[in-house]
């Protein structure tokens, strides 16, 4: 009796311990996501379109910058291979992440340093070396916290985390966008480069934070092998190739919006915060809902479900030829939130749940790659598109592309979506 009380004792006690471990490494991941909120908030969006406008860039170069860290993700299938031979994960991650935190930063130094005439050219230089070493970060932290988030817990885990985050970031792109209405022009950006490069280095030193988990290593020794796990498994290949034409539609409009709102609809930077923080409101309050409906149905499933909405958000766009414009966009934002919501969260738990674990960081790279190529398309043509229709009637610069892409984006969920992402 004493020896089996003791016994009981003992394993109640490691599970506290464990549970314990587990509550700090959470506590640790989400305190990191703060200033990393602040800073991505403050450098992409409306901010990054309205920095390069401000630097003197085209729409098609607009399109190309917004583009580019999709393009890099394909390095992510080297990536993924080449972390199997790291004896430790951490660091190799806080080393890649902080170069990319430290270089993204460092394009608010453009305006100081280059003669204005190559502005845009160094800013692409810089960042595109930022989001090639984010490739490295983003593999390796995916592969982590996929590991430091226990299964039973992940789904309320990172419901909870994004949420926080989101709502801070609301605030901030909130903040950001009083900042540029109050000091136009470089004043505004220094001001907001000052809080990006605080909070940039801040983001570093909480990753040392993070704990080097133990890494569970794929069975395969070489690259090729390795390479065609994901490719054999034809469920997966399905999905990824149909989630990658949707988001090569998604993307010919959605990351010009700022574009098409700044330029064309002459909105200034409070009220295009305005949309874009009731977009995030409806993100975050979406978490909620498909995080409880994807206790009772597939990742797969509801995924299929997020994209009527995300194609509604685009159709919307066309009643601003009958409606006053800031309802139809703030409708047009609320509802994108709520589709792309979902979409994102259960694209993730899609590859970090659905994949076998071992194999994990390839499965993510190849999804990472072969999304992150359509998605890199999406902007540079739509770019290129604003640029050939820049002197056709105003409303298919405005609405048509929108209609347009909304219509073939119900068309492709219709005919190929109902096949490939059921149960």
């Amino acid at each position: 009796m004493n020896i089996m009380r003791n016994g009981a004792a003992g394993t109640g006690f490691k599970r506290t311990r464990k549970s314990s471990v587990h509550r700090k490494n959470l506590q640790i991941a989400t305190f990191e996501g703060i200033p990393s909120t602040i800073f991505q908030v403050l450098l992409q969006g409306q901010f990054l379109t309205g920095f390069l406008l401000y630097l003197g860039a085209s729409s098609s170069q607009i399109g190309f910058v917004l583009a580019l860290t999709t393009l890099v993700n394909v390095a992510q299938i080297g990536v993924a291979f080449l972390i199997q031979k790291l004896p430790s994960r951490k660091w190799a991650m806080v080393t890649f992440i902080g170069l990319h935190r430290l270089l993204w930063g460092s394009t608010g130094l453009v305006p100081f340093i280059f003669p204005k005439e190559h502005w845009v050219t160094a800013f692409i230089v810089l960042y595109t070396i930022a989001f090639i070493a984010n490739t490295a970060g983003g593999v390796l932290w995916n592969s982590v916290i996929s590991d430091l988030v226990p299964a039973r817990v992940r789904g309320r885990y990172f419901g909870i985390r994004n949420t926080l985050l989101n709502a801070l970031g609301s605030l901030v792109m909130y903040g950001g966008g009083i900042v540029l209405d109050r000091f136009p022009g470089g004043q505004g950006f220094l001001i907001l480069y000052i809080v990006v490069w605080i909070f940039s280095v801040s983001n570093i030193i909480v990753f040392f934070f993070y704990p080097d988990v133990p890494f569970e290593k794929s069975e395969e020794k070489d690259f090729l092998p390795m390479f065609r796990k994901p490719l054999q498994d034809r469920l997966f290949m399905k999905s990824t190739l149909f989630l990658a034409a949707w988001l090569l539609l998604q993307n010919l409009t959605v990351p010009l919006y700022s574009y098409v709102m700044l330029q064309l609809l002459h909105i200034n930077y409070e009220t295009l915060s305005l949309l874009n923080v009731s977009q995030t409101v409806f993100m975050m309050a979406s978490f909620y809902v498909w995080g409880n409906l994807n206790a009772r149905y597939s990742n797969k499933r509801l995924l299929l479900w997020t994209l009527p909405i995300i194609a509604l958000s685009s159709l919307i766009w066309g009643l601003l030829s009958v409606l006053p414009m800031l309802p139809v966009l703030f409708a047009a934002h609320i509802i994108f939130g709520m589709g792309v919501g979902g979409f994102n969260q259960l694209a993730f738990n899609f590859i970090i749940g659905d994949t076998p674990k071992k194999e994990r960081p390839m499965y993510m790279a190849m999804y990472a790659a072969l999304t992150g190529l359509a998605a890199f398309f999406g902007p540079v043509i739509g770019g290129k598109i604003y640029e050939w229709i820049v002197n056709w009637p105003h409303w298919t610069q405005v609405y048509g592309m929108q209609l347009i892409v909304g219509m073939l984006m119900i068309t492709l969920a219709l005919l190929l979506g109902r096949r490939i992402l059921k149960d």
